[in-house]
């Protein structure tokens, strides 16, 4: 026995439970059908002159149906005589070349024969001015050439700032389609002052580029489009802090205040920017966001296979496995790290030889009065906490919650 094994042999592991969270949880059925409405809603297409070439900018993040919302956006685009074509918007992602992100576009369903329209990549930007601080504004040259553009995001909470405005259009505009140079000014000045500047870039983006209309979505506690809506151009400013409030009322949670030990057995770019999503974790890498649960101790046991290696959120982890270690490409999520100088999440848990000794490890040192009875939650990942297991401890605290129904007995704890 070695002597990691040693200090964790009287720490044992609690029996769980697994119980169904019930979210409300609005949902489109004919997304084709509500991409159309909410373009003739907000009436944008008349803003398409027959053979325009019109940019779509679609991003990196695994939005709910975006195969459908740029196919049906680009048939929109056909049917007032224009000529639409895709470009990534998605800042560095992609390693940061034009081939890269035409590939995290096609593991999104995104590709040319799925969407009907040719797909331009470049890194290469235009310069559109600059802020009175200095801090550039950049735009994907294929999309400042074009006649017209067209931004598909999703609104959510950011995982690092707050303000009336966190991800979605206008953030898209800034630094989705500002490329690896776009995102990299956005971020020089820290997080701190991102509510502000993603704001005062979009305006400026506004008057130099022929952005024309975006279309957001809105999804519900089950990743799956609650809301879609067209908004035009000159409208964003006025029109995303509601919807972002809307957003924020649809997001998931975790129904437990108080977690002494959080086990997440997968993070991915594929599953949150954050690998796992801090407004579900309550684990945030800057001081400028907050909210979710209170956690003393989060276990990380696996990588998703789409985030291919980049383990970006590991430093946000307290401990985790040599086989996560093992399966970690560093510069990927260093990449990502150097781009929005967040340092924290790319930083070493505790690396422990077992799934078992990494959780043992954190309820050792959650500082629970009595580690017998150690509050404990177990999620497959941040965007699935519908069905998820918790301690016996929490048991009574499930009970008495309307938003939660009991699955199972108290089982032994499964790992691999």
């Amino acid at each position: 026995m070695n002597i990691i094994s040693e200090l964790l042999q009287e720490i044992s592991l609690p029996k769980m439970v697994k119980i169904k969270q019930n979210f409300a949880a609005p949902e489109l059925q004919d997304i084709s059908g509500e991409v159309h409405k909410a373009i003739r809603d907000a009436d944008v297409l008349s803003r398409v002159s027959p053979g325009d070439r019109v940019a779509i900018a679609v991003g990196s993040r695994g939005v709910a149906g975006i195969p459908i919302l740029a196919r049906e956006t680009v048939s929109a685009i056909k049917s007032a005589g224009g000529e639409p074509f895709i470009v990534p918007a998605m800042g560095s992602h992609g390693g940061a070349t034009a081939e890269g992100q035409i590939d995290v576009l096609a593991q999104l369903g995104v590709t040319e024969e799925a969407v009907g329209a040719p797909i331009r990549s470049t890194m290469e930007v235009v310069k559109l001015g600059e802020l009175p601080n200095g801090l550039p504004i950049y735009i994907d040259k294929y999309a400042y050439e074009a006649d017209k553009i067209v931004v598909i995001n999703r609104i959510k909470p950011h995982t690092a700032f707050r303000g009336p405005v966190e991800s979605g259009l206008m953030k898209m505009i800034t630094i989705g389609l500002g490329k690896q140079k776009g995102a990299e000014a956005a971020h020089a000045f820290s997080f701190k002052y991102m509510a502000e500047h993603v704001v005062e870039m979009t305006k400026i983006t506004l008057e130099k580029a022929p952005i024309i209309f975006g279309l957001a979505s809105l999804e519900n506690a089950y990743d799956r489009p609650a809301k879609i809506v067209a908004v035009p151009a000159e409208k964003m400013e006025e029109l995303e802090p509601a919807l972002l409030l809307e957003a924020k009322s649809l997001m998931p949670k975790i129904y437990f205040d108080s977690i002494d030990v959080l086990i997440v057995d997968e993070i991915g770019k594929d599953i949150s920017g954050d690998g796992m999503d801090p407004n579900i974790t309550g684990r945030f890498a800057t001081p400028y966001a907050s909210g979710g649960p209170e956690v003393t101790r989060i276990v990380v046991l696996g990588l998703t296979e789409k985030t291919h290696g980049n383990a970006n959120g590991i430093g946000m982890a307290d401990m985790t496995t040599k086989a996560v270690m093992n399966e970690i490409v560093w510069e990927k999520g260093y990449a990502n790290a150097l781009t929005s100088t967040v340092t924290s999440v790319i930083k070493l848990p505790m690396v422990l030889e077992t799934e078992e000794l990494a959780i043992k490890a954190a309820i050792k040192t959650c500082n629970a009065f009595n580690l017998e009875q150690a509050k404990i939650v177990r999620i497959k990942n941040t965007l699935e906490v519908g069905e998820i297991w918790i301690s016996e401890s929490l048991l009574n605290q499930a009970k008495e919650k309307e938003e939660v129904e009991i699955l199972s007995e108290p089982l032994e704890l499964i790992l691999s």
